[in-house]
């Protein structure tokens, strides 16, 4: 009787489209309306974008270029050119970076794993530019690697990073003038490639990423996450799945996400540049992973929601 009645609904599936079935949570995969600068959601097993806005756009993104930092110190430490258990002394401009802190104080000496823990998890801009500075001499030197990271992996010429506002202010003209201070612009389909690749790469960074809370051992810290769509949070914006990957905001950028949750065999990448409020970027991956995941439902779990609604719609809340 069971094989029957599966044959049945076989041929429904077969004679109707999937999307004209009355599925429980057909609502999420209406195409998400925006109201953020520009976002891309990504596919990372397929490659494909599944929606998009504005995402050529080369835009302040804060927090985002720091994926690059990560991906860098990761390709080090693998060559071995870099080890974690290096002593790096802080230098003087380190200390004086702007943003989110460790506080690191000049001459204190941390190893690159501390830093590296404060840059993927608080995006630390003093533990950022020590590690720049231990791998490359010089911010300037960094950046430039970056850059040619950048251009291997295949990122459009619209993503370009460049020192802080900090270090280029250091470096006046030849009338004695201090130019003006030229800032990183990425893109969010740029953003959503470098966050694949570094979750493809080293996806042992969602160890660090799905953390609520880490501890700094040698300076006897800890940091709270301020990815708010955690599971672990369980605030009004946990999101089952999610497992990274980074936050951040600026006065000129502002609010921004790279967010990355898996279901079954799915892992989605949502970018969110540019919302008006920390909520917000939240909401709005919110609404970008339901679209994901509701295309990416494969006929098995259609069949399972149409024949369980009532387990489908308590999946949504």
């Amino acid at each position: 009787m069971r094989k029957k009645w599966f044959w049945v609904v076989m041929m429904m599936l077969i004679a109707f489209p999937a999307g004209s079935l009355m599925l429980a949570g057909a609502d999420s995969g209406k195409r998400p309306q925006t109201q953020a600068k520009a976002v891309v959601l990504l596919d990372l097993q397929s490659g494909r974008i599944l929606y998009s806005h504005n995402q050529n756009a080369p835009l302040p993104s804060a927090s985002m270029p720091k994926l690059m930092t990560q991906l860098l110190v990761l390709d080090g430490v693998r060559s071995g050119v870099i080890h974690w258990e290096d002593k790096v002394k802080v230098s003087l401009a380190a200390s004086q970076s702007q943003g989110n802190r460790l506080r690191l104080q000049a001459g204190e000496v941390v190893t690159v794993q501390e830093l590296f823990q404060g840059v993927a998890f608080y995006s630390a801009e003093d533990a950022a530019m020590a590690l720049a500075e231990h791998m490359s001499g010089t911010e300037k030197d960094f950046v430039h690697l970056m850059n040619q990271r950048s251009r291997e992996l295949g990122l459009s010429p619209q993503t370009v990073f460049y020192p802080s506002a900090q270090a280029q202010q250091k470096h006046p003209g030849k009338d004695g003038s201090k130019p003006a201070a030229s800032s990183t612009r990425m893109t969010a389909a740029d953003t959503a490639l470098l966050a694949a690749h570094l979750i493809t790469q080293y996806p042992e960074i969602l160890d660090t990423s799905s953390q609520t809370q880490i501890k700094i051992a040698g300076k006897d810290l800890y940091l709270s996450s301020n990815n708010w769509m955690l599971p672990s949070m369980a605030g009004p914006y946990a999101y089952e799945g999610t497992d990274g990957l980074k936050a951040g905001y600026s006065e000129q950028s502002g609010y921004c996400f790279t967010g990355t949750a898996q279901r079954g065999g799915t892992r989605l990448i949502a970018v969110v540049l540019g919302t008006g409020s920390r909520e917000q970027r939240f909401e709005e991956t919110r609404r970008l992973f339901d679209y994901g995941f509701s295309k990416n439902m494969t006929l098995q779990e259609r069949l399972n929601d149409w024949l369980h609604p009532e387990k489908a719609t308590a999946a949504l809340f």
